[in-house]
């Protein structure tokens, strides 16, 4: 029985001396406009960046307006280049509040869904 221990402890602390797997989700790194950014005038483009490869056919990010309104060009892309960076071009906005939101398909076959905010001040 004590040897049973002895070998399960070994176990236990081999594992908490082994790094552990790491988590294996695309996750938001930084986006142009920052979440919560209150700008002066409208952007010309949504980026946001990740920290792994994007799976281009099955990731989207999509901007709407107050109204539940999508309010986005519709021309999202993965940059070739930058396999890490998902866009969307935006119309000259009003002044007013907007959401972004998103669904990414990282290439490990990981779903990742969120959404963040900003605020247009000026005209556009």
């Amino acid at each position: 029985m004590r040897r049973v221990l002895i070998a399960a402890a070994c176990f236990a602390a081999l594992g908490l001396w082994l790094p552990a797997p790491a988590l294996s989700h695309a996750y938001l790194v930084r986006s142009t406009p920052a979440a919560r950014a209150a700008l002066a005038r409208s952007p010309e483009r949504v980026q946001l960046w990740f920290n792994e490869r994007l799976e281009p056919a099955y990731s989207r990010v999509s901007v709407w307006n107050r109204e539940a309104q999508r309010v986005d060009a519709g021309d999202v892309q993965v940059a070739p280049a930058e396999p890490t960076r998902l866009s969307v071009g935006v119309p000259p906005l009003p002044a007013g509040s907007y959401a972004v939101k998103y669904r990414v398909l990282s290439v490990d076959g990981h779903v990742v869904e969120a959404e963040f905010g900003f605020t247009v001040r000026g005209a556009s």
